[in-house]
């Protein structure tokens, strides 16, 4: 799932009320629910998030051998935000990409288990300021978050990076990365144990994007696949970028500004690399915390589609850096910022300049989360705006860019893959149900729960 690198930005004053629930009171190594009995055959797959849901994401995956590793270890961005049960102690994690639904609770089972984290190179070089913006926003929202800047700054020296394709071992397993096509670094996990191969999709997509390449299938037993758009098509990626860049054409020529939320890591450099590839000419501001991260992704090279392009796109686009750029940037044709929900960020303070002309326009270009600034903008036109319910006049259209692979997409990656068994997680139950109703028994699908435990063998 695409979500920034902080916490959503309180909107009304119900929202700022803390349920006993939302607290986080972990207790490490006395509060995990993960069995405590070996494993005698196959591999066990315990769900601490994201089974039944879309981010959340954690899972521990463990053997007869006593290899045990956790992949990834997220929080969702909700009001309040949902976090993943508590770890059992682990000494190894898999990080699949640095969206902060898969990346965000990674610093507490550093802190208190001393794992070492494994991901790309580009993974490793963005945590630091996704996890440093988590922190700030939680401490600035109230929201609770288990761990501190002590369990930051381990984490950050816990990283071993590996190259896409590298074998390495953890245990008795051997493993190795393969691109995902989500994000650039994003990476789907091949886990070779002694008696199965189970493949891992992370956040996956099939199709070229602006900045990566298409994941392609890998032959395997188990395949723990992702299932964000079960029941869902895209439109051809073509079309749709088309008719976003004549949209954006249409704003400008009215003599109105098109304001585009993106997501910091992976839809704002999208957005830029289409803008500057069918409509040079147009005057483009980027603004947001993209502007930091994308630094990091042109000092990882192997990891993008065409970087020679991104280079070219990066010094064709003019970067936000200061409050008197910001005031520049309202006389741009395009601004492309984050918060990609509107739910903070420089976003919400150019809606509040822009919104009085309705010339100008909002083009909104990714998921939009219930309770989300962007959902309440697109089913009630109104959005919070520092406090303030605040109705929005302007034109507001939506595209559809994602980089999660469509139902489609991921029915014929799974059949390329001749897994035996399939098991769908990182969906909601509409969407499970959806993509599981096109498989019967071979491949077996299988839908988990959180909490619950599963012993799976190869046929």
């Amino acid at each position: 799932m695409e979500v920034e690198g902080f916490l959503p930005r309180m909107g009304s004053s119900d929202e700022g009320v803390l349920s006993p629930t939302t607290m986080v009171l972990y207790t490490p190594g006395r509060t995990s629910g993960y069995p405590e009995e070996e494993v005698k055959e196959g591999i066990r797959i315990h769900f601490l998030g994201g089974a039944e849901e879309v981010g959340n994401v954690g899972c521990i995956l463990e053997d007869k051998t006593g290899t045990r590793i956790l992949i990834d270890y997220g929080l969702a961005p909700t009001k309040p935000p949902r976090y993943p049960k508590e770890s059992p102690p682990v000494d190894h994690v898999i990080i699949t990409h640095s969206h902060i639904d898969h990346i965000g609770m990674a610093p507490w089972v550093v802190g208190n288990h001393g794992a070492t984290l494994h991901g790309t190179t580009l993974t490793e070089a963005v945590s630091e300021i996704m996890w440093r913006d988590t922190y700030k926003v939680s401490s600035i929202e109230g929201y609770p978050l288990p761990w501190d800047m002590r369990d930051l700054d381990a984490a950050l020296d816990a990283w071993q990076s590996h190259d896409i394709g590298e074998w390495f071992e953890i245990g008795a397993w051997k493993l190795r990365f393969h691109r995902a096509g989500h994000i650039p670094g994003a990476i789907m996990i091949e886990i070779q144990t002694p008696e199965l191969t189970l493949l891992w999709s992370g956040d996956l997509d099939t199709r070229e994007g602006p900045n990566v390449v298409g994941a392609q299938p890998v032959k395997c037993d188990i395949l723990c696949m992702e299932s964000t758009y079960g029941g869902k098509e895209h439109p051809p990626r073509a079309e749709e970028e088309t008719r976003f860049v004549e949209r954006v054409k249409e704003v400008v020529s009215r003599g109105g500004v098109a304001l585009i939320p993106a997501f910091a890591s992976g839809r704002g450099q999208d957005i830029l690399r289409i803008l500057h590839k069918e409509a040079p000419h147009l005057n483009v501001h980027y603004d947001g915390m993209g502007t930091r991260l994308t630094k990091y992704w042109l000092n990882n090279p192997e990891h993008i589609r065409n970087p020679e392009e991104l280079e070219k796109v990066w010094r064709w686009a003019r970067k936000v850096r200061s409050k008197s750029d910001r005031k520049k940037a309202l006389d741009a044709d395009v601004i492309v910022t984050t918060s990609g929900m509107l739910d903070g960020g420089p976003a919400i303070w150019y809606l509040n300049r822009l919104r009085h002309d309705l010339s100008n326009a909002i083009l909104l270009t990714g998921y939009q989360a219930e309770k989300s600034g962007g959902r309440q903008l697109l089913d009630k036109g109104k959005i919070p705006i520092y406090g303030n319910i605040t109705p929005i006049d302007l034109d507001i259209n939506q595209f559809q860019l994602s980089n999660h692979a469509s139902h489609s997409d991921m029915t014929n990656f799974i059949q390329a893959c001749e897994p035996n068994q399939v098991l769908f997680f990182h969906g909601d139950e509409e969407a499970r149900k959806a993509i599981s109703s096109e498989f019967r028994q071979k491949p077996k699908p299988i839908l988990p729960l959180n909490g619950n435990t599963l012993n799976l063998t190869k046929p």
